[in-house]
């Protein structure tokens, strides 16, 4: 699967509002042996919104939307969506019941509005407050509003994708070498790409108040590759002469 987000809002862009979704859904991701492949942060612009999703929904990738499916004239997301499939936006029966049910005859006039969705969707059961968000191909729309959005993200995963959950997950392993150009690494991290394939290198330079220089180096991949390819590293690194010290695995 390769998963990518949209997280829509101008509160985000303009810094009212921390975005508190790619964080959640790494989190959420990962507990399944799954990643986030590409982060899109968009504005409340319908022009913007509908050539995105143009492109995504034809790409092929699996999408979780953030926000845009209220009821206020600010919500671009559901038009976006159907002017990107070129259908029309249309109540859900199944998303009206649940309105319904919930509100009674407060649902009218503005409440059902959304559980307007574009032409072919499927509803995704919101627990909090039986307001659904919704699925149409590979994309599944959420609400803005972590306390919703979260547990309606791990649904869909359950749901419609348990058959990809990955229980043996990559792993990665690193070391943190001291006072060491990052440049120096370039060799070894070369060799180790070239003597194992599958695995992928990674360093993570940090410098410190006290301009003291570290890097993380690391390989990631498949237990078994990275593994001995972990084991490769530090033997290169000690012919460097300097000092490391090994970090715990991360999965």
């Amino acid at each position: 699967m390769n998963i990518g987000l949209v997280i829509i809002g101008d509160e985000i862009l303009s810094g009212r509002r921390k975005d508190r979704h790619l964080e959640k859904s790494i989190e959420i991701l990962h507990a399944r042996g799954l990643k986030v492949e590409w982060t899109t942060y968009l504005p409340d612009s319908p022009e913007l919104l509908q050539k995105t999703f143009e492109r995504t929904l034809g790409s092929g990738d699996t999408i979780f939307s953030f926000g845009g499916i209220g009821a206020t004239p600010d919500d671009y997301t559901r038009q976006s969506v159907a002017d990107a499939l070129a259908v029309d936006v249309v109540i859900h029966p199944d998303a009206k019941q649940e309105i319904e049910n919930q509100f009674g005859g407060d649902a009218y006039p503005n409440r059902i509005k959304m559980g307007m969705f574009p032409e072919g969707s499927r509803i995704i059961p919101n627990q909090f407050n039986r307001i659904p968000g919704f699925s149409i191909k590979q994309h599944h729309f959420l609400p803005g509003f972590p306390s919703m959005a979260w547990s309606m993200m791990e649904w869909v995963l359950d749901n419609e994708y348990a058959v990809h959950h990955v229980a043996d997950r990559d792993i990665e392993r690193s070391i943190l070498i001291f006072d060491v150009p990052e440049s120096s690494l370039i060799p070894l991290m070369d060799e180790c790409l070239n003597k194992y394939p599958g695995c992928k290198v990674f360093s993570l330079p940090t410098l410190t108040a006290e301009r003291l220089r570290r890097v993380e180096l690391g390989v990631k991949g498949r237990r078994e590759v990275v593994d001995a390819a972990f084991v490769h590293l530090k033997k290169t690194v000690n012919q460097l002469d300097c000092e490391w010290t090994e970090l715990p695995p991360r999965l």
